[in-house]
């Protein structure tokens, strides 16, 4: 009787310890390396997203494609369905093919249509070109979450997740800084031109990131599933010998019991919606509510800043980008501030607390902006408090999804839950307020952002009730892998 490949891989069994020689590492410059090339997926989301929300103002004037504001508000939206459909595609081909190949494309493909972004001649080019683009960032979120969870010792994984996913807004800052630049004025050879200097940018600095990511190897947690023991272990001792400077021999020895893994070749479809809509059915209400909440909350105010900006506080153009640099400076500092928190204090406490204080400070906000007794500057100052804690929030909604999961299905999950939650909260929100401030009434757009507060409070509520305390503990033991015997 002839066996085939695949049917003598799931026959095979192996013990490791893999995660164990993981996670008991130090901090090290190895570690540093891997999370520059990587981490910097969330730096190109956080510059896409505010350049087009700097360019809001311009892309609408004859000096850009003249497009009306329900039009920018379109290919915002674009956007965030081609990260749907990227994250999708690519998640899945993350779990079955590697970490490695999948995030080498993914950045490729933003590098591409970024750049094609530049030459955009007509609103329908332009979200072809942002769809495009939007595949490319969808698939990183599911290819780089999960290859940065598996390499980062379990005791400090919430801190570095949080960090790396806080660099969407080192992304916000270079775009703001961008924006001021090409859009102030102060070179007039760049003509009415500057906005596609712009988007050039982003493209140059995704060949660069590219560049970076060939040398990051393979999830040695991925290659064990895959029966490649050898390779794994090849480069958990390279990881060993680089925490160590040479001498892995001085490093504590592995806690727990080893891993039985029975080796297949991929994961069956029944099995992965086995898990999530069995097994893990409470699981995965938390990350679609976390998600959702997170996704409506960031895309509905960032979007339509500069919309809202130039409506109602008659702010120009060339000014809308040094209003937007505070949100994405303090988003930033918030994981760095607060960070080590989802460490210590922990995870269902830290989440809650950043959620409903997020909500709370929206609401707080939206009020007097309603009453009009709110200006330019108090909203601006608003904004950047809610930013701070609810970068945090939104950070650690990912976070939650990648260690819930089993292995076999993280890429996977990741994918499913950030297009839930973008189909929900992201994609419908830029339209919705592109359609509130049309009204150029106050209260419609308060309304919209009351909205966004309710959620973030029932995201919170969620949390306390079905959340799962990860901090500290190894990805194996907060969800145990299915080919685990």
């Amino acid at each position: 009787m002839t066996v085939s490949i695949a049917e003598a891989q799931q026959e095979q069994t192996i013990e490791t310890d893999i995660p164990q020689r993981l996670d008991r590492l130090p901090w090290s410059s190895w570690h540093m390396r891997i999370l520059t090339a990587l981490g910097t997926s969330w730096l190109l989301d956080g510059l896409e997203v505010t350049l087009v929300g700097s360019l809001a103002g311009i892309l609408t004037s004859p000096h850009g494609l003249s497009l009306t504001d329900k039009q920018v508000t379109a290919a915002a939206t674009t956007y965030l369905a081609g990260a749907v459909f990227g994250a999708l595609l690519f998640g899945w081909l993350t779990d079955r093919l590697g970490r490695r190949k999948l995030f080498l494309v993914t950045v490729a493909t933003y590098s591409l249509a970024t750049l094609c972004s530049a030459f955009s001649w007509s609103f329908f080019s332009f979200a072809l070109f942002r769809f495009v683009t939007g595949v490319g960032i969808g698939g990183e979120y599911a290819a780089i979450n999960s290859a940065v969870d598996e390499l980062i010792p379990g005791r400090i994984r919430g801190t570095v997740d949080l960090i790396v996913n806080g660099t969407f807004w080192i992304g916000g800052t270079v775009g703001g800084l961008v924006a001021i630049y090409l859009l102030g004025g102060q070179h007039p050879a760049l003509g009415d031109h500057g906005w596609r200097y712009a988007f050039g940018v982003g493209g140059v600095l995704g060949v660069v990131i590219f560049l970076l990511r060939l040398s990051v190897p393979e999830s040695p947690r991925w290659l064990m599933l895959r029966g490649r023991e050898e390779q794994a272990r090849a480069v958990v001792e390279q990881i060993e010998a680089a925490a160590s400077h040479g001498d892995a021999g001085r490093l504590p020895k592995p806690e727990g019991e080893s891993l039985k893994i029975a080796v297949r070749d991929h994961t069956p479809w029944k099995a992965i919606f086995g898990n999530m809509l069995g097994e893990n059915r409470i699981r995965s209400v938390l990350g679609l509510v976390l998600m959702v909440a997170q996704a409506f909350f960031f895309n509905a105010i960032f979007f339509s800043y500069g919309l809202v900006a130039k409506t109602f506080f008659q702010v120009s153009d060339s000014d809308i980008p040094k209003r937007l640099l505070p949100f994405a400076i303090a988003s930033f500092l918030g994981p760095v501030t607060i960070g080590r928190l989802f460490d210590t204090v922990g995870r269902k406490k830290m989440i809650a607390i950043t959620y409903g204080l997020a909500g709370l400070l929206l609401a707080g906000t939206a009020i007097p902006f309603a009453t009009g007794s709110l200006g330019m500057r108090g909203v601006g100052i608003g904004f950047t408090l809610i930013f701070f804690i609810a970068s945090s929030a939104a950070s650690a909604a990912y976070l939650t999804v990648s260690e819930i999961f089993p292995l076999e299905l993280r890429a996977f999950a990741i994918a499913v839950f950030y297009a839930l939650g973008t189909l929900a909260g992201g994609v419908g929100a830029p339209v919705l307020f592109g359609a509130l401030i049309e009204t150029h009434s106050r209260l419609p757009v308060a309304l919209g952002y009351g909205l966004g507060a309710v959620l973030m409070f029932g995201a919170a509520i969620c949390e306390i009730a079905f959340g799962v305390e990860a901090a500290g503990r190894s990805l194996e033991s907060v969800s145990k892998p299915l080919q685990s015997r």
